[in-house]
């Protein structure tokens, strides 16, 4: 059974591998932690949350590489065969290769006079402990290493991976040729942003995280790398109202969108701004759905527009825009695009928005783009695998090229806005909302804070963390048949509650 990784009590800063690496020296040499003690840590905390998580266990099989990730594995085996549970350790790489603190935990192992068996039958156990490759893997997983990596993830039993699923580069999350695909994931240190997003949590799983109680001066040393949010962060910023408040207090929307065929796209955008708090929302679309897109949402303000004019009046009415849901790539959607982006309003353009804007590049720092990774692509000039294999890096290039707030959507959604703040990343969302519509609902809310006037970044980063808080909310039945309206009675509860809080 794969478990969603669960995020609740962990840290919201995420490191680079190498930052990672430079907190362990300095708790060492500037500290003086031993490194043997700080790996003695890392086995057992790892050992007490393999016997909460799998308190039934019987026989474990821990597979060792030859560095420091191994010489945690070999604690793991220690202490579960002195807790009376049958222990196989199975070494990858020659166990003469083995030196310094793994050396050591590995011949406290044979002190108790059992044997290091090589990695050939992994056998009938009930979990099996990946303590293969750590952070610092930098090539893809080949040979006898790729093939041992497919043998365990075609095992019945489930792996615990200890501080990274061998084969998981730590930096992007992406696979490196085959990785392990565990139920969970014990992190040490530092959590590694690569976790969190492309095939981090394929692989990871449920996460945990150990800090081995080295000292909170020691992460002064580095900056962080990227930060995660969600909701539960981010309701905060939810601004209280006042009793005589109206309508006009929280902004006007204007949403661009629905051709002929994506009526549809149109109408959660809009209906999903609404219910984000906005005041008003105006929908121009296409004239031939016009006159039924508002049926059952009659609050939906609907025009139909044919003509630049239709357009350039609606914008002098309103506080912000959104463009693209459903745009299409005729002539009615190059038409509503370009008389759009006359106008100088703060703007989130999506889907046939931002392909548009790959034809015709421009940068702007007033608007928010959301591509997934293929739209993100074609922004590139490149292809969605070159995107996935950096999504920080991705993320930051359409940013330089476009300006303003960047919104790499996907799991572990990124956001960056080209300032000194580190890149954020929402941990929040599940599979149930890869399906049609979720992105327009997005741009809706996302839209609906821009025009009450939160900054973009804001913006940005409240409009995706309560879309995916939303969609867990509308998961909780269920993945699988989800869609992209049943989010939106979830927003407004999730609102509400955050309002409530200020009260």
């Amino acid at each position: 059974m794969r478990v969603m990784p669960h995020t609740e009590e962990l840290p919201y800063a995420l490191y680079r591998a190498r930052q990672v690496r430079e907190f362990d020296r300095i708790a060492i040499e500037e500290y003086d932690i031993p490194g043997a003690e700080l790996m003695e840590r890392a086995g057992s905390g790892a050992y007490r949350f393999l016997k909460q998580r799998w308190p039934d266990l019987s026989e474990i099989v821990v597979v060792c590489g030859t560095g420091n990730n191994g010489g945690d594995g070999y604690v793991v085996a220690r202490l579960a065969s002195q807790a009376g549970l049958r222990v196989r350790v199975l070494q990858l790489g020659e166990a003469p290769q083995l030196k310094g603190d793994a050396l050591i935990m590995a011949e406290s192992w044979t002190a108790l006079g059992h044997p290091i068996e090589p990695f050939e039958d992994l056998g009938n156990p009930d979990l099996i402990v990946d303590a293969v490759l750590g952070t610092g893997l930098e090539r893809d997983v080949t040979g006898r290493w790729a093939s041992a990596i497919e043998q365990i993830n075609r095992h019945r039993a489930e792996v615990f991976a200890i501080d990274i699923p061998s084969g998981l580069h730590a930096d992007t999350g992406r696979i490196m040729g085959c990785a392990i695909e565990a139920a969970a994931t014990i992190s040490f240190i530092g959590l590694k942003q690569g976790m969190f997003t492309g095939r981090g949590p394929d692989c990871c799983g449920e996460i945990i995280f150990d800090a081995l109680g080295i000292p909170a001066r020691v992460y002064a040393h580095q900056l962080l790398a990227c930060k995660r949010i969600d909701w539960r962060k981010r309701c905060g910023l939810v601004t209280p109202r006042r009793r005589t408040a109206h309508k006009g207090d929280f902004g006007h929307l204007l949403v661009i969108a629905g051709d002929r065929g994506y009526s549809g796209a149109a109408r959660l955008a809009a209906e999903a701004a609404a219910r984000s708090g906005v005041g008003l929302v105006t929908l121009a679309t296409h004239p031939d759905h016009a006159h039924c897109i508002n049926l059952g949402r009659p609050e939906l303000m609907v025009r139909g527009v044919s003509e630049v004019q239709e357009i350039e009046q609606l914008t002098q009415r309103a506080d912000a825009l959104v463009l693209g849901p459903g745009l299409g790539r005729n002539a009615w959607g190059e038409m509503c695009y370009r008389a759009a982006l006359d106008s100088t309003l703060p703007v989130v353009i999506d889907a046939d928005g931002l392909n548009w804007l790959a034809e015709w590049p421009q940068q702007r720092k007033n608007w928010i783009l959301t591509p997934h990774p293929g739209e993100a692509s074609r922004l590139l000039g490149n292809d969605t695998k070159r995107v996935e294999y950096d999504r920080f890096q991705a993320a930051e290039k359409i940013q330089q090229r476009f300006g303003g707030v960047v919104i790499l959507k996907g799991a572990g959604t990124l956001i960056c806005d080209g300032s000194t703040q580190p890149a954020s990343l929402c941990s929040d969302g599940n599979p149930g909302m890869a399906t049609g519509g979720c992105g327009d609902v997005l741009s809706g809310i996302i839209g609906a804070f821009m025009a009450q006037d939160y900054t973009n970044r804001e913006a940005a980063e409240m409009g995706v963390c309560l879309h995916a808080a939303a969609g867990d909310r509308a998961a909780a039945n269920g993945e699988i048949g989800l869609l992209a309206g049943d989010l939106l009675p979830e927003v407004r509860t999730l609102l509400n509650e955050a309002h409530s809080c200020l009260k």
